[in-house]
């Protein structure tokens, strides 16, 4: 079987602070996000205030009719247009390893590596070994370039 695209998952949060100024950050998952809160750990770049909550995130949809696939079925056009958002925002915000995706996320997870977001390539045999670890990896469906 051949590599196929893996990442170690981050969320990234839509956020306001009580003065009501918007911004947003990546966590790791979602009790992340709420452990550095409580600890006054995230902060508004705007005013520095540490009183910070989840905002009401919305999806953003493709409105341009694509195929005629698309045209018929607009879910596959949103569909589409998620993944899309979701591999821009990986190779925005996630460092690439390439085949070396495995070693690399078993570096960050024992503490060997500095702890950072990759994403990268490996085998399902290897995927299933990181999982069997502990280790926090996905499988992302990745389009080509030209979809």
């Amino acid at each position: 079987m051949g590599r196929i695209p893996y990442t170690v998952v981050m969320i990234l949060y839509s956020l306001h602070c009580e003065r009501k100024h918007t911004f947003e950050a990546w966590f790791r998952d979602a009790a992340a996000f709420d452990e550095q809160a409580t600890r006054g750990l995230v902060s508004c770049p705007h005013c520095g205030d540490t009183a910070i909550t989840k905002a009401i995130m919305a999806p953003s949809l493709n409105k341009a009719v694509g195929h005629s696939l698309e045209a018929r079925d607009p879910e596959v056009t949103a569909l589409r247009q998620s993944l899309h958002d979701l591999r821009t925002a990986v190779e925005t915000h996630c460092e690439p390893v390439g085949e070396r995706f495995a070693e690399e996320a078993r570096a960050i997870h024992y503490g060997d590596a500095e702890e950072r977001p990759i994403y990268g390539t490996t085998t399902p045999e290897e995927a299933a070994e990181l999982k069997d670890e502990g280790i926090a990896v996905q499988h992302i469906p990745w389009l080509p370039d030209e979809n």
